[in-house]
Order: C-alpha cells, then sequence, then structure tokens
C-alpha cells in the first residue's frame, strides 16, 4: 500500500489523495479534462498497478461549500497521528 501510494501522490493529475475507511484504501481527488480525461486515467494509470483490485469514479456536479479554519492555538487539545 505505501508503494501505491507515493506512486499516486507523485501523478500530475492528483491533487488530493485520502487514505480512508470503508470498502477502498483510497479516495484519489484527480484534476482532468471531462469525462475521456477520467477514462484514461483510469485505464492507463491506475489498472496497470498490480496493487488495483478494483475502482470507482464518482463526479461532483457542483461545489456547494468551500471553507478554512484557524489552526489550533496553544489552548486547544491537538491530535496527533498513531505511529504506523
Amino acid at each position: 500500500m505505501e508503494e501505491f501510494r507515493e506512486w499516486a501522490a507523485r501523478l500530475p493529475e492528483v491533487i488530493g489523495l485520502f487514505v480512508i475507511s470503508g470498502t477502498h484504501d483510497f479516495l484519489l481527488h484527480i484534476a482532468v479534462p471531462g469525462v475521456d480525461g477520467v477514462y484514461a486515467f483510469v485505464i492507463d494509470r491506475l489498472t496497470e498497478r498490480r496493487e488495483v483490485a478494483d475502482v470507482q469514479t464518482t463526479r461532483a456536479y457542483e461545489h456547494v461549500q468551500s471553507r478554512c479554519i484557524e489552526p489550533a492555538g496553544p489552548d486547544r487539545p491537538r491530535f496527533s497521528r498513531r505511529a504506523r
């Protein structure tokens, strides 16, 4: 999994990479030109990897909200990632 994560993070089409729980291991946020670009990314990039057993795509039709939050201050508890 680590090898795939590092490989996917270097792809120019990938603008966000998330390790997720559930049925799948990763969520890739990609920027490509249209549906044909998604198809090419899946076929030419993802399915060439031996680690990839299944691909599911989802398309966003509208981005409704985007917000930023302030970093945690010194009085707020910080959560750390557990050691792998």
